[in-house]
């Protein structure tokens, strides 16, 4: 994210992002995903075993742009170098929790942009092709795979379909940033985005279809929000179905103060079945959390992140 808790942006605005070409989707080896991974099969498993995410173990993930170290920590190195800290980084949570932890990335496949870029929806799309060499990295390593949204003018459901294929893993799921969702007259950096019950809802139900449908294990659903504001009506959230864990992911940064008091703000009335997340940030936070103050803070976070 690039705004802090009360919302004043950050001096450096994000450059115009060109999309990436997209690889046609067909059959052949050509067109599939990788040539050395394929969808999943029949019962197939999460990371580390099993096929509900919580309460079985936690997730601790590297956040970012690939081959963009400024948007993370994620794009600081390529993918099997991402595994290696991943999973060193899940290491240090697993030594102070008695749950398992599981790795993952949260790569931004949709990035808000201050140009209207192709489609005209201030958003840069990287192919499903060029994510690829992440996801059979991740798959290879026992890492799990979040796909983060950043809409602009989009609307969330046309481009987490667009990932639908790599969202037929076993071990990929999905994040909606409100922060990023704007309204027509709306352009990044200029106002903090937000969205609606129906947007998100729209994408909940057709995810769990294609879970269910694929028999897939559940899926991680990150809803990223640091104010109250940015998703409207949450209270009609629909959480209820099994196929997916939905957890409302704290993102902002500052102080160990400001950072507290937002996250239990979100925690208020939280939508049945759904759970906390938190993000560490490494440049911006005063200071950095440890993994034992991250722990500590209630209610205990599910998902953390790094940035």
């Amino acid at each position: 994210m690039v705004f802090s808790l009360l919302g004043a942006p950050i001096a450096a605005s994000i450059a115009a992002c060109a999309d990436q070409p997209d690889s046609p989707q067909t059959d052949s080896p050509q067109g599939s995903p990788s040539a050395t991974s394929s969808p999943a099969r029949r019962h197939d498993e999460l990371p580390g075993g099993g096929r509900t995410i919580f309460p079985s173990r936690r997730i601790v993930a590297l956040y970012g742009r690939p081959g963009t170290s400024s948007m993370g920590a994620l794009g600081a190195q390529g993918p099997a170098a991402g595994a290696r800290r991943v999973r060193k980084l899940a290491h240090r949570y697993a030594k102070l929790t008695s749950k398992p932890v599981m790795p993952a990335f949260e790569v931004i496949a949709t990035m808000g942009t201050s140009e209207p870029g192709p489609r005209h929806d201030y958003s840069a799309r990287l192919s499903p092709r060029s994510l690829t060499p992440w996801i059979d990295a991740a798959r290879r390593a026992g890492v799990y795979v979040v796909l983060d949204l950043q809409p602009g003018r989009a609307r969330f459901i046309d481009q987490a379909k667009h990932y639908r294929r790599l969202l037929q893993y076993p071990h990929v799921g999905l994040a909606l940033d409100a922060e990023w969702k704007l309204t027509p007259s709306q352009k990044p950096l200029e106002q903090i985005g937000s969205t609606n019950a129906d947007d998100i809802n729209e994408v909940i139900h057709w995810l769990a279809h294609l879970t269910a449908a694929n028999d897939l294990p559940q899926k991680a659903l990150l809803l990223h929000q640091f104010r109250t504001s940015m998703i409207t009506d949450r209270t009609d959230l629909d959480t209820s179905h099994d196929q997916l864990a939905v957890i409302v992911h704290s993102d902002g940064h500052g102080t160990p103060k400001d950072k507290r008091g937002a996250y239990r703000k979100l925690a208020r009335d939280l939508p049945a079945h759904a759970r906390m997340g938190w993000k560490n940030f490494y440049r911006q936070d005063e200071p950095l959390f440890t993994p034992r103050q991250t722990l500590d803070v209630h209610p205990e976070p599910w998902f953390i992140s790094y940035q």
